[in-house]
């Protein structure tokens, strides 16, 4: 967030306040194309239907599962540099135990060097990196047949290396996750990590896989039951961002007009004029509720303005569905004729949170 950003804001919302608040009348599509004062190019007024709440539900990406994540399938483990192999021959305790029964087995582990190799006895060096299990048990049994007679081998591995799977952002605990023979799913990763659910932002989870990154909605997934369903492999980045930068911004005829965090991505705008404490009965406009969107890329393309005719009950059975998004703002408008400074006396100190630095709010507060 910056300064331009909170200028564009207070911009397009004032934009929006001279446009409605004539006595006696609120915005229309027809309005829109009359004003003088407004680049219909530039803005785009969409009423809040039953139509268009179902179209969102059915469009929202985060929500949704990839195919490629869905299908993958955790494959044997492999062996990796730093993993300590614990190597059993039937019957021949020298080859099982070199450094003596009595010691523990991490004393008798064949460690895996950092050229992918390890040596083991009458066999000499040979590649183990990039290996399963079974596939190095196989070759070390094939290869001490020459000096053993029908060797009986087994392997285990005992301790883990450098394969990993990476762990950043608003998690209580941030420590790699080794790989190992047992597969490990998202759902058991981040519960391991455990959610800072204080601070993180529930909404914007990344899985970077090779080279690619998944954008993953966690609340949606975890109350869709799918977290279970995505297994992680080697070298897997976990990114759960924190969510301090993210609010959804409520002004006007409302109790308490503020920037309100964003933590997840099903926020409605019920929830969000809920946090405000509500409309004011006294001088809000039941028919002038609106949901500003894309304001600060609006150079590019239109900004969308929402309508709700609040004035109507089934109007907030679709305000419960209708969900803000980050950056949104939510405006109420007056039942009569509005002073521009009472607006700006709103609008202005809570542009001056979007900046998060205290110079720029006083900027724009004075």
């Amino acid at each position: 967030m910056n300064k331009r950003r909170a200028l564009l804001l207070a911009c397009a919302a004032l934009t929006l306040h001279g446009c409605i608040w004539a006595p006696g009348q609120h915005m229309s599509a027809t309005d829109f194309s009359r004003q003088g004062s407004i680049d219909a190019a530039r803005y785009q007024l969409v009423p809040i239907t039953p139509k268009l709440l179902a179209m969102d539900k059915a469009s929202n990406p985060l929500a949704t599962l990839p195919d490629e994540l869905r299908s993958y399938q955790p494959e044997p483990y492999r062996i990796g540099i730093g993993d300590s192999l614990y190597i059993t021959v039937w019957d021949h305790p020298e080859l099982t135990s070199p450094a003596g029964s009595q010691q523990l087995p991490s004393a008798n582990g064949r460690v895996v060097r950092a050229d992918g190799t390890l040596f083991y006895p009458y066999i000499g060096v040979l590649k183990a990196s990039g290996k399963t299990v079974e596939e190095l048990r196989t070759e070390i049994s094939h290869r001490l047949a020459k000096y053993v007679q029908d060797p009986q081998v087994d392997m285990s591995v005992i301790s883990y290396g450098a394969q990993r799977i990476t762990m950043r952002g608003a998690f209580v605990k941030t420590d790699p996750l080794p790989v190992t023979v047992t597969p490990v799913s998202l759902a058991q990763a981040i519960g391991t990590a455990q959610v800072n659910t204080d601070q993180a932002d529930l909404s914007g989870l990344v899985l970077s896989r090779d080279g690619h990154d998944y954008h993953l909605d966690l609340d949606a997934l975890t109350r869709n039951h799918q977290l279970a369903d995505i297994w992680l492999k080697p070298g897997d980045q976990i990114f759960l961002p924190y969510g301090d930068r993210k609010e959804v911004y409520v002004v006007g005829e409302v109790q308490r007009p503020a920037a309100f965090p964003f933590k997840t991505s099903d926020m409605s705008l019920t929830q969000a004029l809920g946090k405000a404490g509500g409309l004011n009965e006294t001088t809000s406009k039941g028919n002038a509720v609106y949901v500003i969107r894309g304001v600060e890329d609006m150079e590019k393309s239109p900004a969308t303005i929402y309508q709700l005719d609040a004035k109507s009950p089934a109007a907030f059975a679709m305000a419960s569905q209708f969900s803000v998004h980050p950056g949104d703002v939510v405006f109420v408008g007056p039942a009569g004729v509005t002073r521009w400074n009472r607006f700006l006396s709103q609008l202005l100190p809570l542009s001056g949170i979007v900046t998060n630095a205290a110079s720029a709010k006083n900027d724009l507060t004075n």
